[in-house]
């Protein structure tokens, strides 16, 4: 589903219908407006049956699980919409390896490095789920049935489903939702009043991380709930304003968000806890709204945590230690807008 907003990594891509005749093109909003209209959505009221395809494309959401640091994925604007794109942890071979005609959002590698999940989105249709091989080629666009919108992709630790938002737009549902990665096997894990989005599965597969919401603006907060969906618990205050994006360390003993995500007011800034809501601590410690960082992910070895850093209109790709040391630039400060970022595994041979 698209939400109209595009917000600091709370882009959400679940549309709410409207009358074609009034429905607008599909216009990236820049993250640092005010614009705060919540869970707008404007969709085309007849959204067709989605067919299992299978594309060729020329190479160029997110738990992440113990395992040897490989690829960064995220999302970037290349003017004409949002595809993903690929680096090595030092910065080097930055790559794009999807050319949609439409957007390319929230990036999920999959435990063994070898494939990305993520969401399609185009002007005509509701966002749709899809995987890839890790270099754009053998895409493929996972079934649902009518007036179903779809987004915000995880693995599960086994590597064999996915865990997902779902929109229902006849019964205006918005649900946390499980799959296999052919898109059978479905069921709803959990539907909260006012919906839940970034789904992400514990390095033990027992529990969700997701973010949930209270109605009110800015009222954005961090949850877990068991994966049959009983034991939802709240971990942080929903005026934390928790930023679409969050992770597991690989060990599971700590999750990583980023909070004052959309109070431009306040600095924004990457923060760990225990599953159980203590233990806060901040990696970043920015005091200037102007400064702002956005967590993407862990790395698979658990060693780093990566960001986006915002410094006037200008972003750069970050790493530094659980604790806040060591930091150093990966992609240095530019108009290039990282978002949406994973830190893949590398595969084995």
């Amino acid at each position: 589903m698209c939400r109209a907003e595009q917000r600091e990594d709370t882009m959400r891509t679940f549309l709410r219908p409207r009358p074609a005749a009034i429905i607008p093109a599909f216009v990236p909003r820049s993250d640092t407006s005010r614009f705060r209209a919540r869970r707008a959505r404007h969709l085309s009221a007849t959204v067709g049956i989605v067919i299992m395809a299978t594309f060729a494309l020329a190479p160029a959401a997110s738990a992440t699980y113990a395992a040897s640091n490989g690829l960064i994925a995220f999302q970037a604007d290349t003017g004409s919409g949002y595809q993903i794109y690929t680096v090595k942890p030092n910065g080097h071979d930055l790559r794009q390896i999807t050319h949609l005609d439409g957007d390319a959002l929230h990036a999920d590698w999959s435990p063994d490095g070898r494939r990305i999940a993520f969401a399609v989105q185009t002007v005509a249709d509701c966002s749709n789920l899809a995987i890839m091989n890790a270099d754009g080629s053998h895409l493929t666009i996972v079934a649902h049935g009518p007036s179903i919108c779809e987004d915000e992709p995880s693995f599960t630790p086994d590597g064999s489903r996915l865990v997902f938002e779902q929109y229902d737009i006849a019964t205006d549902t918005d649900a946390l939702w499980s799959m296999k990665i052919d898109g059978s096997g479905r069921h709803r894990i959990i539907a909260p009043p006012y919906g839940a989005t970034d789904p992400n599965v514990s390095p033990d597969g027992r529990t969700i991380s997701f973010v949930g919401f209270n109605g009110q603006d800015l009222g954005q907060a961090l949850f877990t709930v068991h994966l049959d969906g009983t034991g939802r618990t709240r971990i942080t205050p929903f005026e934390t304003d928790v930023a679409i994006k969050q992770d597991w360390a690989p060990d599971g003993r700590h999750l990583v968000y980023t909070d004052n995500a959309d109070n431009f007011d306040l600095p924004a800034n990457v923060v760990t806890v225990r599953p159980d809501g203590t233990g806060s601590h901040d990696v970043t410690h920015y005091q200037n709204p102007d400064l702002r960082a956005y967590v993407g992910s862990y790395s698979p070895d658990g060693q780093w945590i990566i960001f986006r850093v915002e410094d006037h209109g200008r972003y750069a790709l970050y790493r530094a230690r659980p604790d806040g040391s060591d930091r150093h630039a990966i992609l240095p400060l530019s108009t290039l807008r990282p978002r949406g970022i994973d830190w893949g595994s590398a595969p084995e041979d």
